[in-house]
């Protein structure tokens, strides 16, 4: 499993603000999407409420992956990553985290946006809801399952798998967009206020959503079967959209700030809560959502894996933090705990069963047989 050494306090780095205000390193690195999502403008925001307010340096490394977006985390060229929600499969160990060289991920989310999130259709391609997908060309991205399993959560609610559409693959999500554009395909999952969609509401194909019913039980169902971190929420902010022209679509949480507990620890997690607090009011106008960083919304469960111990020592001084968010805590954590544990003892038994294997003379590949094994014992196991 992938463990490195994350140096978030510098030796000897001091605050350059007041004594009665936190104390930060001088310089920091973030990772997040790549240039053009509402996540790397999320996270400009904030670096540079931080930069003028504290004095302190942030250098933001963009990816298009969730790999790209957690590679930087784990081997110490980062302390904090906007992610979405690769930071819930990463926690689980599943899809591109199944792989024998990750593994569950023993994260914490420090600070958690809520964000509306849809597949985003262009206007002339006759999609009203995600039931109006069939046989459309929607982008996934490679190395990205943030993007890919939201795309087959919509298509299961409405019945539908990817053969019923035109898959078409990418190397990063901005590409998605310039696809768009140029009509090469009809659509990709996002939020509403990027400047993706802002750029494909303005062309000649112009905007809209593939809606997700609220009312629709049994879609809605179907839906949680795949991901079961979101609920619904009807948008009425971001492109193609205003009070008289909303879309039902779900919400998640997005950008996710996230580090490794035991490279974060929890009083530099509390002293980069207080810093996001304290500089508030010159980061909350980023995007037309981000006033949603109020630590009343991103500082409170649910989000894609537990809360970071130094952001509810600072909620609870706050007063912000409830009986009902300590439960979910507890029960994210163990589940958490949970499948780490399962991960270390699905390991020694995968590695036994190879040397039994091989003492019959047949050899098993680890990359292609591993990933099955352990969605296979996980799901035996986890109780």
């Amino acid at each position: 499993m992938l463990r490195y050494l994350i140096p978030f306090a510098l030796a000897g780095a001091t605050s350059v603000a007041a004594a009665a205000e936190p104390e930060l390193p001088r310089s920091m690195v973030w990772t997040a999407y790549d240039l053009g999502s509402s996540g790397y403008a999320e996270a400009t925001g904030m670096a540079n409420a931080f930069k003028k307010r504290f004095g302190t340096r942030v250098r933001i490394i963009p990816a298009g992956t969730s790999i790209g977006r957690m590679l930087p985390l784990v081997t110490g060229k980062a302390s904090f990553g906007f992610l979405a929600n690769e930071a819930y499969f990463a926690a689980e160990g599943s899809y591109d985290f199944a792989a024998e060289t990750w593994g569950p991920q023993d994260i914490r989310i420090v600070l958690g946006k809520p964000t509306s999130n849809a597949i985003a259709v262009a206007a002339d391609a006759g999609i009203d809801t995600v039931y109006d997908l069939k046989g459309k060309r929607l982008g996934y991205v490679k190395g990205n399952p943030s993007v890919n399993v939201k795309h087959d959560a919509y298509l299961a609610f409405a019945g539908l798998k990817r053969n019923d559409i035109e898959v078409v693959w990418f190397g990063s999500y901005s590409a998605m967009k310039t696809a768009v554009l140029a009509n090469q395909i009809d659509g990709f999952s996002s939020v509403t206020t990027s400047a993706n969609m802002r750029e494909i509401e303005a062309s000649p194909r112009g905007l809209w959503y593939a809606q997700v019913p609220p009312d629709d039980e049994e879609g809605w169902k179907k839906l949680r079967a795949v991901i079961d971190f979101v609920k619904p929420f009807r948008e009425t902010q971001g492109a193609a959209l205003s009070e008289d022209k909303p879309a039902d679509m779900v919400q998640i949480r997005y950008p996710m700030i996230t580090s490794y507990t035991k490279d974060v620890s929890a009083e530099d997690a509390y002293q980069f809560v207080m810093a996001a607090d304290m500089a508030y009011d010159d980061y909350k106008n980023t995007t037309p959502t981000s006033e949603f960083w109020a630590l009343e919304h991103s500082g409170r469960p649910p989000a894609d894996a537990p809360m970071h111990e130094g952001t509810i020592r600072y909620m609870k001084e706050k007063g912000l933090w409830t009986e009902d968010d300590q439960a979910w805590q507890d029960q994210r954590l163990a589940r958490l705990n949970r499948y780490l544990g399962l991960w270390e003892e699905a390991q020694a038994e995968f590695h036994q069963m190879r040397k039994a294997e091989a003492a019959k003379g047949k050899k098993i590949d680890v990359q292609e047989a591993w990933p099955e094994y352990w969605e296979n014992y996980r799901a035996a196991h986890q109780g």
